[in-house]
């Protein structure tokens, strides 16, 4: 469904002053994944590392500086004007704040409408079908359609966004941080909902966190950053199960509540400092500065991500293939 290649995103500050050099935000600096079609891929780390920067990428709602992005076969960086919106409608977003990310002045029933008129998908009665019916499967009665997004509570206003993102019918949907700013007891009942309407619309997830557990809940294949490259993949057992990066050893010891076979595995350990700037990072392995176990070539070389076993892929010098 969706083959990103090598994706680089740079953003260039202000000058400082007339004859100084634009400084350069290194933001994604060659991520490379694959998403099979009805899948989930989790993007994790530390907030700062890249991962919504690849969300907005992907979209083009931030262009990227170069790589390919392939979605269904299509290369979307060699695609413009009127080609580009009309490939919009198969690919939506769930944005992380559903209160900013919704029209205060809009109903229910008119904010998931929206797309459809923007696509100029069916006639006006059936734009509002749709809508009706996708509020329904979100778990909206129908004497709630009718409100306005400040008569919602948070979880609600979550489940407009999701119903907005469903109207075109996509194929792939970008979830940032969908339930970072929900209750624990709400997240649970949108991460099922997701995953329930994954499964009856056949849905591809890019699915951004911070969060460990939800994560681990939802994702089939996961992808560790660490300023802005992907330091190991792999997938969602062996990323819990058999950790190998120490980047990625380090952010699962500090998830509380891990099950016993990974508490024996993995001492915890403590992350001296804080993430380099991504405006200078350090040259060879971006994590080398803040590594227990890196060596001399760690600062010279940075590493190529390379497969340790089937399905299980690291970028570090002190891993042998």
């Amino acid at each position: 469904m969706l083959k990103v290649e090598n994706l680089r995103t740079y953003y260039q500050l202000p000058k400082p002053h007339l004859l100084a050099k634009a400084p350069i935000v290194f933001a994604v600096d060659g991520v490379s994944f694959a998403i099979p079609r009805s899948r989930t891929f989790g993007l994790v780390g530390e907030s700062g590392c890249g991962k919504s920067t690849v969300a907005l990428s992907i979209l083009r709602l931030i262009e990227p500086t170069s790589g390919s992005i392939w979605l269904k076969g299509i290369d979307l960086l060699k695609v413009q004007g009127e080609e580009m919106r009309r490939l919009r409608r198969h690919m939506q977003i769930i944005f992380q704040d559903p209160y900013s990310s919704l029209n205060p002045r809009s109903k229910a029933r008119e904010l998931v409408a929206e797309p459809l008129i923007v696509h100029k998908i069916g006639t006006a009665y059936e734009q509002k079908a749709r809508a009706e019916e996708l509020l329904s499967r979100v778990g909206l009665r129908p004497e709630q359609f009718d409100l306005y997004p400040h008569q919602f509570s948070g979880g609600q206003r979550q489940r407009i966004a999701i119903a907005r993102a469903l109207a075109s019918n996509p194929d792939f949907i970008v979830c940032d941080e969908p339930v970072s700013s929900l209750d624990v007891a709400i997240q649970a009942q949108i991460l099922n909902l997701l995953v329930r309407l994954q499964r009856e619309f056949g849905l591809t997830f890019l699915f951004i966190s911070h969060n460990l557990s939800v994560v681990q809940y939802i994702c089939d294949d996961i992808g560790v950053m660490y300023l802005g490259k992907i330091v190991e993949k792999a997938t969602r057992r062996l990323i819990f199960k058999q950790p190998i990066h120490p980047y990625t050893r380090a952010l699962l010891s500090a998830v509380p509540g891990k099950d016993l076979a990974l508490k024996q595995s993995l001492t915890r350990i403590r992350l001296e400092g804080d993430p380099p700037s991504p405006m200078n990072p350090p040259k060879g392995c971006r994590f080398s500065t803040r590594c227990s176990v890196a060596e001399k070539v760690c600062s010279q070389a940075e590493p190529d991500l390379k497969e340790v076993s089937t399905d299980h892929w690291v970028a570090c010098h002190s891993i042998s293939s």
